[in-house]
């Protein structure tokens, strides 16, 4: 694939509500296709901010890992599937299961539902897990109209299991207890 070098940020071809998938096709920027790898932009940007707010390294360098893995499924998203393209592989999704299985080992089961919150570095992540969660579900309806990579599903799906673990390892590295949900009975 030819990498374009981005000469100018403005290009006015978008003035009328368009914008070019990768296969230079046109589209609405409101078509499904857009709004799916929109919103994994807003999640990229959003991990960005959470990187910041981590206090954890090695939880860090995993955010760095994931926000590029972001940039090829925005590209796979881009991407009719007859257009060669960066694509999330099944092969990323395993990696991904082995990162939490290992994460897990450090956590005690869950037997209740927690409260998002604790550290800013946690917050922030369960915040990020929501935004993910949204991604996924515009992967979902885009799927309904077009084809897509399905490991771009499955890696969302995934990476919001991912970002929960993340967030109940940096309180747990924090030293924050988690808040457990009370159902009150009236």
């Amino acid at each position: 694939m030819v990498k374009k070098r981005i000469t100018k940020v403005y290009t006015k071809t978008g003035d009328e509500g368009l914008t070019s998938l990768i296969s230079g096709v046109r589209v609405s920027k409101s078509s499904p296709r857009v709004e799916a790898y929109g919103d994994v932009d807003e999640l990229n940007a959003v991990l960005g901010i959470t990187s910041i707010h981590v206090q954890d390294q090695e939880l860090g360098a995993i955010l760095i890992e994931v926000q590029n893995d972001l940039f090829i499924i925005g590209a796979d998203l881009a991407s009719p599937p007859y257009v060669d393209a960066p694509r999330i592989t099944l092969k990323r999704v395993e990696e991904l299961e082995s990162l939490i299985d290992k994460l897990l080992e450090e956590l005690e089961p869950l037997k209740e539902f927690i409260l998002p919150g604790g550290s800013e570095g946690g917050a922030y992540l369960h915040f990020s897990r929501t935004v993910s969660r949204r991604a996924e579900r515009k992967i979902v309806s885009l799927m309904k109209e077009e084809e897509v990579n399905h490991n771009t599903l499955i890696y969302a799906n995934r990476l919001s299991d991912l970002l929960f673990v993340m967030a109940r390892i940096e309180n747990k590295r924090a030293g924050f207890t988690e808040t457990f949900v009370e159902f009150k009975k009236d």
